[in-house]
């Protein structure tokens, strides 16, 4: 059984397969070990993100973990897991349209046994080593954009480099307005938001959660979904580029398995799932 569904897996790897450089296959001698198809690779590293174990766990006769490191350090230097994300951002926004009049922005901390560049003490779990992903979502909880840090960082430390994250994906509305709870209720960031042309939507600290929840829940969702991703739940990756291609990836299948979802109601294809 596939690590993802087939509906979500088959347009992720034609999409991932025209992003990848060529190369020569085979050593023109013949006197190499031919090398591995880049879709054994595509399945293992969509196994890894799933189930969150290590490469020695998924390395099989057909694949070893050293060359699962190798490849996935080449895509990363090819820029294949952002180019991914923002192939599948532009697909349901030439479908459906990004609701980009309103933003949402919020941190979620999560395990990092092993350290790294981007871990640091957990507030939350007795200083343990732990990752935070800054998430940038669009009105309907699409992952916009995701910046980790050392899971002891400020979420309002980090709304900036967010923010920047988000403009690289092209022009957003006049003055769109951006939703966030009380940890960012200070002035530097609204100077932040003032700064860049953005209207705030800002809880007030001292009050209730519930009351003034707003537009705000679509984010704690899309944290929900990438916390289903045992490679987001337990990350023992230790450098920063291999945590954003991660990243880069989970939100290119959950973007892609909204989109599916979204396109069974409105749209027939041969491959069609018998249910959304």
């Amino acid at each position: 059984m596939p690590a993802l569904p087939s509906s979500i897996l088959e347009p992720l790897w034609v999409q991932v397969a025209a992003l990848l450089p060529t190369r020569q296959v085979h050593h023109p001698l013949g006197c190499h070990r031919r090398r591995i198809p880049d879709r054994v690779i595509f399945d293992k590293l969509i196994q890894v993100l799933v189930f969150g174990c290590g490469y020695r766990r998924i390395a099989d006769a057909t694949c070893s973990a050293s060359t699962l490191r190798r490849r996935r350090d080449e895509w990363i230097r090819a820029g294949v897991a952002e180019q991914l994300r923002r192939a599948v951002l532009a697909a349901y926004d030439r479908l459906f349209g990004l609701e980009l009049e309103h933003l949402v922005v919020d941190g979620c901390i999560t395990k990092a046994p092993c350290g790294g560049q981007v871990a640091g003490p957990s507030p939350v779990d007795r200083r343990k080593q732990g990752l935070k992903r800054s998430v940038a979502t669009e009105a309907r909880g699409l992952p916009l954009a995701a910046v980790p840090a050392a899971a002891n960082h400020r979420d309002d430390g980090l709304l900036a480099a967010t923010l920047d994250a988000v403009g690289l994906l092209g022009p957003l509305p006049q003055r769109p307005t951006v939703h966030l709870d009380a940890g960012y209720d200070y002035q530097p960031c609204r100077q932040v938001l003032s700064e860049r042309g953005m209207a705030a939507d800002i809880a007030t600290r001292g009050k209730p959660t519930p009351v003034q929840a707003g537009r705000r829940w679509p984010v704690e969702r899309t944290h929900a979904w990438g916390n289903q991703y045992g490679k987001l739940r337990w990350c023992t990756e230790r450098r920063r580029l291999v945590v954003e291609f991660w990243l880069a990836l989970v939100n290119a299948v959950i973007v892609c398995g909204r989109l599916i979802r979204h396109a069974w109601s409105c749209y027939r294809w041969d491959s069609r799932p018998r249910r959304p």
